[in-house]
């Protein structure tokens, strides 16, 4: 059974863990990649919900993590780039997944990459190499051509087994199968040693790769927060964009009761000063 904020709030040493995908939930999707840019809005949520120490603050992304952390000039917030299959803590420390999984990585990379290159020759398709995995791009491509690479998606997923999701405008294809937002948020919660029996556990995303990971923390008992048109599980919620998000997510953690908490917690009252000064 899905419990409910109030019953994980109440439960003794529980905490809350806030991850958010970056492009599209935070940032405005954009044309060009290199232009997204953290909106203003959501950065003062992510500081008022960092101030708390029961949050911890994640952002998880597609991205390589060298990318997504230049976004960012805020500390005490863990970063994972490549879906998660390498995090930085806010005491600079990098979680990976060690020599072995490069190992796996490059082999997948000499047997895929070339095949996804001629893909991305097709009209309008561009290529975006984020290590762990490609991007291609179609924005700008036609119909036909989208539907072209779609079908070739197809036929690699059924006879290699090519783990792919579907954006806006974009196909992700990951070189590690098992390689998900998923695997990004479980790993995280291993590290954290973060248990969803007892402590809370909210995702906010956008795509098809974050729905993965929206799926996992839902059935852990968590929150799914959409943001776009329609949830991309059933029965969580969706916002329109990155402002409606931090406004759901200030509700959600009652930051702005917090922060009148802590402003009267820091005003003296004219009684106390009297007292102190006597």
């Amino acid at each position: 059974m899905k419990k409910t904020d109030d019953q994980k709030n109440a439960s003794a040493g529980g905490r809350r863990l806030w991850i958010f995908d970056f492009d599209g939930t935070l940032s405005q999707l954009v044309e060009k990649r290199s232009a997204a840019v953290l909106h203003p809005e959501a950065k003062r949520m992510l500081l008022d919900l960092k101030a708390d120490p029961s949050n911890k603050v994640a952002i998880l992304s597609s991205r390589n993590l060298s990318d997504l952390c230049e976004r960012f000039t805020m500390n005490g917030i863990y970063f994972g780039g490549g879906s998660g299959t390498e995090w930085r803590t806010p005491e600079e420390c990098r979680i990976t997944l060690g020599d072995e999984g490069e190992r796996r990585l490059q082999a997948a990379r000499e047997n895929l990459l070339k095949e996804l290159q001629q893909m991305a020759m097709l009209p309008g398709v561009n290529l975006e190499d984020k290590n762990w995995s490609v991007a291609l791009h179609l924005r700008k491509a036609g119909p036909a051509q989208k539907s072209q690479l779609l079908e070739k998606m197809e036929r690699l997923h059924r006879s290699q087994g090519l783990a792919y999701t579907q954006g806006h405008e974009v196909v992700e294809v990951q070189f590690l199968p098992e390689v998900n937002k998923a695997f990004g948020v479980r790993l995280l919660c291993r590290f954290l040693k973060f248990d969803p029996a007892r402590d809370v556990i909210y995702y906010a995303g956008d795509d098809e790769n974050d729905a993965i990971a929206m799926r996992w923390v839902t059935d852990m008992g968590g929150t799914a927060i959409t943001v776009g048109e329609h949830p991309l599980v059933p029965g969580t919620t969706a916002v329109a964009d990155p402002v409606s998000l931090a406004t759901l997510v200030r509700t959600l953690a009652r930051l702005d009761e917090q922060n009148c908490k802590r402003a009267a917690k820091g005003k003296r009252t004219p009684g106390a000063s009297t007292a102190r000064n006597s």
